[in-house]
């Protein structure tokens, strides 16, 4: 190739313009044709011609938001340029980024002084100039798949580049779900800085990629140098601001792991390449979570496998024992708590071939938004697969609208109350039994934790007071309300309401919901007085100083725990629910042959009913 050509940016908008450097190594006439195409469809959307060492390319308002290449040619000789039209205006409520930082890098890889590659090699260079032909997909084109199979599939996604990200509030402002895509490798501070805020604040990132975010790289000269020492000893920045200096994001001085935006990473994943790369298309993910939505319709069970092939060269994972059989993150890697491992792939044979590790599919809470990663480069040259397939309609479906609905933690046991107590959650089941577990969005396995007295309600103290100790609290289907003692067992207090469905505890008071309505105990008497008739629960816990109810109509209320009739306000459905709990700010509830649910966003859906 002797022609070369380059683009002043990696993006423009729709409606704008977009400025070519060509240059020619012989001293042929700089001149030709150019055709510019949509990768997306190969659809030519340009057929023109250049004249000189620049060339502007015109960007109709009415061309899509897509990934575009302009090819170059002037006789045999031709040059691809790739570049991302924007959205003048957001018209989909998902974004893909196209990761030009990485395919950067990886430009002239192993040559001198041109590449921040090899990693290792003293010869590779810390500075890289986007003003140079080149940067284009790899050979492998590992984004290639899912921006082929968006538009046919029935998503109409808006593109920018990465590059975009790094001052991207405004940007990301207009949508409601991130795709990350293919081997998105090398992230700016101000790329990281402006997702996290996005999905902090309630914009999710669906992340189909693998090896994400290892590297933090800075822009220098206006944004048109990539500066990646990769060493924090030749790094001036390590004496300036350590927390940009460029290594991985894990090393010191940076000091903070990807995991806390991805959820993973690839020091605890698994990497085969060179002739080895091959192996890839041998492996699979097997599911270790069936239940969870991103397996809905799939017809999975636990342990089956999928997605061969679609694990990729690299791919990231999260540090996770086992427990009762089922993967734990244990957050000793930066792993957010709040974690939940839908698959696994066991790679640590790779370690002959490059890194041995593990592949970790999972989801996750970040602020008021939520995390999901396929944690592997291939994922979108799968999507021939039917389950590859489903899984990513599920992911864009639930995240590209306000994912406020309620998610499976656990399989569906007999479970006749629940409640948390010491952040443990406890369930009792129809023979008595009284089992436990951590209270997780994994999907974790009851453990026995005694006998409970045939209980229909459950309900625990936020603190102790004089008159109720800090316990587990019960009403049984004999109309009596238990107490249990940590050396006794369970105790009598008194009786109960007659009908109870539900009990919860506010401020040292308890209250029950009944046949008859709502109803409160008085700690003097031990007689209960109906404080409100006609509730309609058939489940009752209470939370942060408020009573919910779930009832008849498979609503969710809540009002003021008053000695008074009130108004309950309507928030959401309950999910099929007839047992409920609260903790921290989430609604746990089940109900005969449903599985474990939760709800974390309790919305408003309707004024006050009297």
């Amino acid at each position: 190739m002797t022609i070369h050509a380059y683009a002043e940016s990696t993006s423009c908008l729709q409606g704008g313009a977009l400025r070519f450097h060509l240059a020619r190594a012989s001293r042929a006439p700089l001149r030709g044709s150019v055709l510019v195409e949509d990768v997306a469809t190969d659809l030519a959307v340009l057929d023109g011609e250049f004249t000189g060492p620049l060339w502007t390319l015109e960007v109709s308002p009415g061309w899509r938001s897509s990934l575009y290449r302009a090819i170059f040619s002037a006789g045999e000789e031709s040059s691809e340029v790739y570049f991302v039209v924007r959205a003048a205006r957001p018209r989909s409520p998902i974004l893909l980024s196209i990761p030009f930082p990485t395919w950067q890098a990886y430009n002239r890889a192993g040559i001198p002084g041109e590449s921040v590659y090899w990693t290792e090699q003293p010869t590779r260079a810390a500075r890289v100039s986007f003003d140079r032909p080149g940067g284009g997909p790899p050979p492998e084109r590992w984004e290639e798949g899912m921006i082929r199979w968006l538009g046919p599939a029935g998503y109409d996604a808006d593109y920018c580049s990465a590059l975009d990200l790094h001052s991207g509030r405004e940007l990301l402002s207009g949508y409601r779900l991130l795709m990350i895509n293919g081997h998105d490798e090398y992230w700016s501070a101000g790329m990281r800085d402006s997702v996290e805020e996005f999905v902090r604040r309630g914009g999710n990132m669906a992340v189909f990629s693998g090896n994400t975010c290892w590297w933090q790289f800075r822009l220098e000269d206006e944004g048109r140098t990539m500066v990646c020492y990769r060493d924090a000893v030749a790094d001036p920045m390590a004496a300036m601001d350590p927390a940009l200096t460029t290594v991985e994001w894990s090393s010191a001085p940076v000091n903070r792991p990807e995991n806390g935006l991805t959820g993973v990473s690839f020091r605890r994943g698994a990497g085969t390449w060179g002739p080895y790369m091959r192996l890839m298309h041998e492996e699979s993910y097997t599911v270790r979570f069936p239940g969870h939505w991103v397996f809905e319709g799939t017809k999975l069970g636990e342990g089956d496998t999928f997605g061969k092939g679609a694990i990729g060269y690299e791919t990231d994972a999260c540090d996770f024992v086992e427990e009762d059989g089922v993967p734990v993150a244990t957050g000793r890697d930066g792993t957010p708590p709040s974690f939940v491992i839908l698959a696994t792939a066991d790679l640590r044979h790779w370690h002959r071939y490059g890194q041995g590790g593990m592949a970790t599919m999972g989801v996750f809470g970040l602020g008021a938004g939520t995390v999901f990663t396929a944690s592997t480069v291939n994922w979108g040259n799968t999507l021939h697969d039917p389950v590859v397939d489903r899984i990513t309609r599920n992911v864009l479906d639930r995240l590209s609208v306000r994912a406020d609905g309620w998610e499976t933690i656990g399989a569906a046991d007999e479970i006749r109350a629940l409640t948390v107590f010491d952040s443990l959650l406890y369930g009792a089941t129809p023979d008595g039994s009284l089992l436990t577990r951590e209270v997780s969005g994994q999907n974790l396995r009851w453990r026995p934790a005694g006998t409970a007295p045939a209980l229909v309600a459950l309900a625990t103290p936020r603190e102790a007071t004089a008159v109720h100790p800090i316990g587990l609290y019960g009403l049984t289907a004999d109309d009596r309300l238990v107490y249990r003692d940590p050396e006794h067992g369970w105790i009598t207090l008194a009786d109960g309401p007659g009908g109870g469905v539900g009990l919860g505890m506010v401020n040292g008071e308890l209250f029950a919901a009944a046949a008859e309505g709502l109803w409160l105990l008085d700690p003097e008497t031990s007689a209960w007085s109906l404080v409100e008739a006609g509730s309609g629960a058939v489940a009752l816990t209470a939370m942060n100083g408020r009573l919910y109810v779930a009832d008849a109509d498979d609503r969710i209320r809540t009002r003021l725990p008053v000695a008074t009739p009130a108004g309950w306000t309507d928030l959401c459905d309950a999910g099929g629910c007839t047992v409920l709990t609260g903790h921290a700010g989430t609604l746990i509830g089940t109900a005969r042959d449903r599985p474990l649910l939760r709800r974390a966003n309790l919305l408003k859906k309707a004024a006050p009913t009297p």
